[in-house]
């Protein structure tokens, strides 16, 4: 039987004056601890014992300012030191080493070492309460290992599921962690089952709860079982089952404890606003064995069975990890501020939904068989976008929230020194007119593919169109958001004839439906035309970037793709041969030109960024669609093997380090893999 592991050097005992702690109570009754029939592995064995829990203090200095210095009545600091000035515990993780787990609404980043470094509560766009993966320890995080280990020696997620089980093996045995997000109730839960498979090994869990991305020290209590932290409008709840010791000491909460083979023990950390009453308890046994059930029967929904189905079934399953199921909205990543340079000031807050991503997302569920989801997602955009055309923003909120102001984290070193870290995001401010193509073109394939018609749809995309049909003509900040000048941005004016296409082909299609089709013909040709003359340089076989510019961009492979010029006319190949030469690094792709003296100019930022994922799965399209089929397949495989040992791509990747950069998990990375996956293997392999 598993018993609780005596600190070896002893919790520390209460100062003068300070009462010793009372038996705590006995931990609220919950269901008796269940396993469904089904769930891989065998099921662990709850350990029960009965401990005694002394309470933990709080109130330290962080950085020589006092964060809160305050013990709730009775208690006592148990002699806790301040938190230190500098940065002895600062993570210097690799972004890969990272894997996620989540419940539709928020997700957190588990590293390899069993600490969760990252998590926003109660949803994706709220302030982290674990913020180390921008600082250091102090800012926040939870690791439960063996104690003494470093990085685990083999991790994975049961299959076709969020659901990730990281194993150690010591010299003492080997052991298992299970982390997982249960979909929620009402309140947000995380589940850590610590299970022993050999030997006895003793754990360690060291909880450090830091509310308001690693600023604000919570009043630490304990009630009923629980470990209670509160600060504001927070509250978190921390329990075990059975009840194992713990005690506070460094500004952490924490436990020791054995297990030998087939024992267990479950962690349960809730979180509720801090002015409402707790939440009903979980079983933390039922909600494993449910989660692991209800992953994998939306796994089997996926209709794609080609090769990679694998990474395309994980893929999916990231993106329904970033969609948050109140609205429907799909989140560009759970992260903001991981950096595109080790270093540099490239850093952005992703954790809004952008309609740029819009057609590739929703054609991505549509084609691998998630009507339901694809539906949610047409759904958000079409009241996200709705109101004055004029209006139009890039990015949203989860509910569509429009004010989205961009501030700076000054205590938060960023990761690995990249600063600032940065929370909103100004970008929502920028004219970008190919928003309005991709919402129009999203419009028409939702109805092409048969989703429930919305009778208002028609009248907003007309409505649209009426504002497109002049402010095409201006210059715009393009896809990238790039925070140099506006410019006459090539994709952008290509967006703008697909949502002139679109309306064409629909009053085509759709003849009772009112609209001038005369009208959108004669804006279709107008634009094509000025595009072909303009931003087509004849000289060297290859549209630009922008009208008059020499530089390249990687956002010019969706020419074919979007129906703007057939993929056999030459100029579509000397583009695609273009870009690929001169965009092309270690193999992959940059966005546009990013050479020192060029890249402020173009997009006002110092510095540069790693490779761009989705660019260079754009780029296997491109080959697959002139013909180039071998050379596409041979790219994708490239790009299948840089995905980390979990199945997980970030924003970007550096060719010469060998390694992640960017906002992480990224939907855009992972959309490119399915519809590339599906423009090579799906036509005879998915529906």
């Amino acid at each position: 039987m598993a018993v609780p592991h005596p600190n070896p050097d002893g919790p520390p005992r209460p100062g003068p004056g300070s009462p010793a702690d009372p038996e705590p109570p006995a931990i609220p009754p919950t269901r008796t601890p269940t396993v469904h029939p089904g769930t891989p592995r065998s099921a662990p064995v709850p350990v029960r014992v009965r401990v005694r829990v002394p309470v933990v203090g709080c109130g330290p200095v962080w950085a020589g300012r006092v964060v809160g210095a305050i013990c709730s009545p009775g208690e006592s600091s148990h002699g806790l030191s301040p938190l230190p000035s500098g940065n002895p515990a600062r993570v210097h993780r690799p972004i890969e080493d990272y894997a996620l787990i989540g419940d539709h609404q928020t997700a957190a980043l588990v590293g390899r070492d069993g600490s969760i470094d990252w998590l926003c509560l109660p949803r994706f766009d709220s302030p982290a309460c674990f913020a180390a993966l921008l600082g250091n320890k102090e800012n926040g995080h939870w690791q439960i290992a063996p104690k003494g280990e470093g990085p685990c020696t083999r991790r994975a997620y049961r299959p076709d599921s969020l659901v990730l089980d990281t194993e150690w093996d010591t010299a003492e045995g080997s052991v298992r962690v299970t982390d997982l997000m249960p979909q929620r109730d009402r309140a947000p839960d995380i589940v850590r089952v610590v299970e022993g498979l050999s030997g006895r090994v003793t754990l360690r869990s060291t909880l450090r709860l830091r509310f308001d991305y690693g600023w604000v020290v919570p009043w630490m209590r304990r009630t009923d079982g629980h470990r209670v932290a509160v600060a504001g409008p927070d509250s978190v709840w921390l329990r075990s089952h059975p009840e194992v010791r713990t005690w506070g000491r460094d500004n952490a909460t924490l436990s020791e404890f054995t297990v030998e083979a087939g024992e267990s023990v479950a962690f349960v950390l809730t979180w509720h606003p801090s002015h409402e009453p707790r939440p009903g308890l979980i079983d933390p046994y039922e909600a494993l064995a449910s989660s692991v059930a209800d992953w994998q029967a939306w796994a089997a929904r996926c209709r794609y069975d080609g090769p990679h189905r694998d990474m395309v079934v994980r893929s999916l399953i990231t993106l329904k990890a970033l969609t948050y199921i109140p609205t429907g909205g799909i989140v560009a990543a759970p992260t903001t501020s991981l950096p595109e340079e080790i270093g540099g000031v490239r850093n952005w807050d992703y954790r809004y939904c952008w309609l740029r991503d819009s057609t590739l997302t929703l054609n991505a569920l549509l084609s691998a068989g998630y009507l339901e989801e694809a539906e949610a997602w047409r759904d958000w955009l079409l009241r996200a976008v709705a109101g004055d055309p004029a209006d139009l923003q890039i990015m949203y909120g989860l509910a569509g929230e429009r004010r989205i102001p961009e501030y700076e984290l000054a205590w938060l070193p960023g990761y690995q020194g990249s600063s600032p870290v940065r929370i909103g995001n100004d970008a929502v401010r920028q004219l970008q007119l190919d928003v309005y193509g991709e919402v129009v073109d999203s419009l028409a394939l939702g109805r092409r593919s048969g989703l429930a018609a919305k009778p208002h749809a028609w009248r907003m995309q007309q409505a649209l169109m009426d504002f497109l049909h002049e402010a095409w003509r201006n210059p715009d900040a393009g896809l990238w958001e790039v925070r140099g000048p506006r410019r006459h941005f090539v994709h952008s004016k290509v967006m703008a004839w697909v949502a002139a296409d679109r309306t064409v082909r629909t009053l085509e299609e759709y003849p009772e439906l009112p609209g001038d089709v005369e009208r959108w013909r004669a804006m279709r040709d107008e634009v094509h035309r000025e595009v072909c003359a303009k931003g087509y340089d004849a000289q060297r076989n290859t549209f630009t970037q922008f009208y008059g510019s020499q530089e390249l961009d990687a956002s010019l492979l969706l020419i074919p793709r979007v129906g703007f010029l057939p993929a056999d006319d030459p100029r579509v190949i000397g583009t695609v041969d273009a870009i690929s030469a001169e965009l092309g690094h270690g193999g992959l792709l940059r966005r546009y030109t990013t050479d020192a003296r060029d890249i402020a100019v173009i997009d006002g930022l110092p510095g540069g960024e790693g490779t761009f994922l989705v660019c260079t799965f754009w780029l296997a399209d491109a080959l697959h669609m002139i013909g180039r089929t071998k050379e596409a397949r041979e790219l994708f495989e490239r790009l299948v093997g840089l995905a980390n040992d979990v199945g997980l791509l970030a924003e970007e990747y550096d060719p010469t380090a060998g390694r992640q950069l960017g906002n992480f998990p990224q939907a855009f990375s992972h959309i490119g893999l399915v519809g590339t996956a599906l423009a090579l293997f799906g036509e005879e392999r998915a529906g």
